[in-house]
């Protein structure tokens, strides 16, 4: 699974990037969430960031996160991590809010502990939590001077800027995430959808140095953050298949693309395909079709 960093963000939202963006160095900045949307907006994908990132959510959405799926409605936080990949999806036309993003840097020499250990960015945590008016008037005040501050030149506002972030993770780690958010009958299909999602995102390959590297259960499982064992039964239950045949029948499918289409030699098909050796790209080819490779492509 790719990682959108900052410069990913940077560019496809706004095809500008930060003076101050460096590698290694805090960053912090906040947004209205509609000045992010539109018809010439970039289609959020299922995939980790390389920053944190906590959103004011208002109006009907769904968040595919880790293998849970979340609908909200009315006033949303939600907090998110590097650890956990991730996808919003508007539900309706009205949807209104704002989000903050930034390092684990931007706070590192400022905060005791690491932003990790706290509950709301937790691997397995509960990210979201259902606000009242008053409540969404609140966060919405926070949000509103971190977009006052940004926009300043106070010599001291990125320690401001961070005293709001710290000021949003209070509120929630006073508050109990909302369980009723994670109740849903058929949280199989779900990981199953995300699970074909990052399998088929790994195709067509295109070049012989392009590789496919999802390859096991266990890789996807580590990529979707949740245990090989509940990817195997979800995905068993869902489909009658195991995880594994599902692999194995898109790595076949795209073998005989590359060996009908492209004129690469065997080693490269296989290598590009995630087998180190061509020997073991041919013992996979012919256990699934019963010839080889070789006698598939000149049939």
């Amino acid at each position: 699974m790719t990682t959108e960093t900052l410069q990913d963000f940077y560019k496809q939202k706004f095809n500008w990037m930060p003076d101050n963006l460096q590698q290694g160095i805090g960053h912090f900045n906040v947004f209205r969430l509609e000045d992010c949307m539109g018809d010439g907006a970039v289609k959020i994908t299922y995939s980790r960031r390389d920053y944190y990132k906590v959103t004011l959510l208002r109006g009907n959405s769904r968040y595919h996160y880790a293998d849970k799926s979340i609908e909200t409605s009315g006033s949303t936080l939600m907090f998110f991590n590097p650890n956990v990949p991730y996808k919003w999806e508007s539900l309706s036309e009205n949807v209104t809010g704002y989000f903050c993003i930034f390092t684990e840097a931007f706070f590192t020499e400022k905060i005791r502990g690491s932003l990790s250990e706290l509950p709301m960015f937790a691997i397995g945590g509960k990210p979201a939590y259902l606000l009242n008016e008053a409540q969404d008037e609140l966060i919405s005040n926070i949000f509103n001077k971190m977009l006052d501050e940004i926009q300043s030149d106070y010599t001291y506002k990125y320690d401001l800027l961070r005293n709001y972030a710290t000021e949003l993770t209070h509120y929630a780690l006073k508050a109990q995430p909302t369980d009723t958010l994670y109740q849903h009958p058929d949280a199989g299909s779900r990981i199953t959808s995300v699970f074909t999602e990052l399998l088929e995102r790994q195709f067509p390959i295109e070049t012989p140095a392009q590789r496919f590297r999802l390859r096991s259960a266990k890789d996807f499982a580590h990529n979707l953050s949740v245990h090989v064992n509940h990817l195997n039964r979800a995905i068993k239950q869902t489909t009658g298949k195991t995880t594994t045949e599902h692999i194995s029948e898109r790595l076949l499918s795209e073998a005989k693309s590359l060996l009908r289409h492209t004129d690469w030699n065997i080693a490269e098909i296989g290598y590009c395909l995630g087998f180190e050796e061509a020997s073991h790209f041919n013992n996979f080819f012919k256990k699934q079709t019963n010839i080889t490779p070789t006698s598939f492509r000149i049939v």
